[in-house]
C-alpha cells in the first residue's frame, strides 16, 4: 500500500512538537530541582565540620553502615553554636516512595534542628518527613510534570501516526526503535510518578535529559523518510520480538540513569562522612547544604531503585531473546546461529543475568553491583548502535545509509 503522506508529514510535526515540550519539561524540573525542593535551605547558617586538615581529602571508603555514625559523632563549628540547621531527606524504594525533599524554613520553623551532627545524619539517614521546598518551587515541578504528561501524547501521537502512514507497526528501524525506547523511558518515569505520589519527581531532569538527547540524535542521524518494511521483517514476530526488545531497552536506559546518580552520591557520601569524621576539608556545597548531589536521596536509595528497575526488565529481555530466537528459526531454518546481533543480545542478557544473581546470593550492593549494571547497558549500546551502524549481519536493517 502506498504511504500517506499526510500522515507523515503529522508524525515529523508531532515529533517536533515532542522535543520542545520535553526540553520545557527538562527546564522546569532543573528549575524546580535547583531552587529549593530538594535540601535548599532558607535562611540556615552553614554547617562547618571541624576538620584536621585540607591535605587530608584522600579518606578512606566508607560503608553506608559507618558514614550516618562517622557524621553523627563529628562536632560542627558555627551551626552547633547557632543551633540553627534545617535538613533531613526522606528516602524509600520505589514502591514504598522515594523522596528527597528538603524542608525549607529557617529558625524555629518545622524542619529547624537543635544538633547539626543530626542535621547530618538524617540527610544521611533519610529519616525526615518535611514538606518538599517553597510552594512556588512545586508548582514548577508540576507544571514539569503537565509538559512530560503533553509531550508523551504528542510522541504517541507521532508514532501512532507514522504506523499509519506506512501501514504497519512503526519500529521498522533505528529511526522508530529509537523514537519508541524513548517513549517507553518515559512511559516508565511517569508510571514512578504515579505510584510514589510524585515523590520521584526529582529524577525527572536526569530522566528527560538523555531522553531530549536521544531524540535529537533520531530526528537528525538516524531519521528515513516513512517506508515500508524490509522483506525480511514482514512478519507478525516483528510485534512480539522487537517490542518486548524496545521495552526492555528503555527500562534498561532509566536503569543506567538511576547507577550513575547512584556512582556520584555514594561518592559524595563518602566525602561528607570523612568531613564529619574531621579528616577531610569541607567543600563550599558542604558547608552551604547545597550543590546537586545533597538534593538526591541517599546511595543506598539509588542502588535500590537501580536494583527494581533492572529486576522489571530483564524478564522482558529474556523474552525477547526467545522471541527471537524462535523467529530466527521460522525465517532461517535454525534457533541460533551467533550472528552479531544475537551475539551481542546474549552478551547483555548475561551480564543483567550477573548482576541480578550476584545481588540476590552473594548480597553484591553498591559500587560492584553498579558497574556490573553499567556494564550491561554498554553491551546493550553495543547490540543497538555498532552491530546495526557498524558491523554487518543479518540484522543489518537500520534504515540509514
Amino acid at each position: 500500500m502506498p504511504v500517506n503522506s499526510g500522515l507523515a508529514a503529522l508524525s515529523d510535526h508531532f515529533l517536533g512538537a515532542t522535543m520542545v515540550v520535553y526540553a520545557l519539561a527538562m527546564l522546569g524540573y532543573a528549575a524546580e530541582f535547583a531552587f529549593g525542593r530538594f535540601g535548599r535551605t532558607s535562611g540556615a547558617p552553614a554547617v562547618e565540620p571541624v576538620m584536621s586538615s585540607p591535605s587530608s581529602a584522600g579518606a578512606a571508603r566508607l560503608t553506608a553502615s559507618e558514614r550516618v555514625p562517622a557524621m553523627a559523632g563529628a562536632g560542627l563549628g558555627a551551626a552547633e553554636r547557632s543551633g540553627e540547621v534545617d535538613g533531613g531527606v526522606d528516602g524509600g524504594g520505589v514502591d514504598g516512595g522515594v523522596d528527597s525533599g528538603v524542608d525549607g524554613g529557617g529558625q524555629g520553623g518545622p524542619g529547624a534542628m537543635t544538633d547539626p551532627a543530626a542535621a547530618l545524619a538524617a540527610a544521611m539517614a533519610g529519616d525526615s518527613e518535611h514538606p518538599p521546598g517553597p510552594a512556588g518551587v512545586r508548582w514548577i515541578g508540576r507544571i514539569a510534570v503537565a509538559l512530560t504528561a503533553l509531550g508523551w501524547l504528542a510522541q504517541v501521537g507521532s508514532v501512532t501516526a507514522r504506523g499509519f502512514a506506512a501501514h504497519r507497526v512503526p519500529w521498522g528501524n533505528m529511526y522508530e526503535f529509537s523514537s519508541m525506547i524513548t517513549l517507553v523511558a518515559v512511559s516508565t518515569y511517569l508510571v514512578m510518578l504515579a505510584r510514589t505520589r510524585a515523590r520521584v519527581r526529582w529524577l525527572g531532569v536526569f530522566v528527560m535529559f538523555p531522553v531530549v538527547l536521544y531524540l535529537g540524535f533520531a530526528g537528525t542521524v538516524l531519521y528515513v523518510a516513512v517506508g515500508p518494511l524490509v522483506p525480511a521483517l514482514n512478519s507478525y514476530w516483528l510485534k512480539i520480538h522487537v517490542a518486548a526488545a524496545i521495552v526492555a531497552s528503555g527500562v534498561f536506559m532509566l536503569s543506567a540513569v538511576t547507577t550513575v546518580l547512584y556512582l556520584l552520591k555514594d561518592r559524595w557520601e563518602n566525602q561528607l562522612a570523612a568531613v564529619a569524621a574531621g579528616r577531610a576539608g569541607a567543600s563550599a556545597a558542604m558547608r552551604k547544604r547545597g550543590g546537586i548531589m545533597m538534593r538526591l536521596p541517599t546511595a543506598a536509595v539509588l542502588d535500590r531503585i537501580t536494583y527494581r528497575v533492572i529486576g522489571l526488565a530483564f524478564p522482558i529481555w529474556t523474552f525477547a531473546v526467545i522471541a527471537g530466537a524462535i523467529w530466527a528459526e521460522a525465517a532461517w531454518g535454525r534457533y541460533w546461529g551467533w550472528d552479531p546481533k544475537e551475539t551481542w543480545s546474549f552478551i547483555t542478557w548475561v551480564i543483567y543475568a550477573a548482576y541480578l544473581h550476584a545481588r540476590a546470593t552473594a548480597g553484591w550492593k553498591g559500587n560492584r553491583a553498579a558497574a556490573i549494571s553499567l556494564l550491561g547497558f554498554s553491551a546493550l549500546f553495543v547490540d543497538y548502535y555498532l552491530v546495526n551502524l557498524v558491523i554487518s549481519g543479518l540484522h543489518s536493517y537500520a534504515g540509514v545509509n
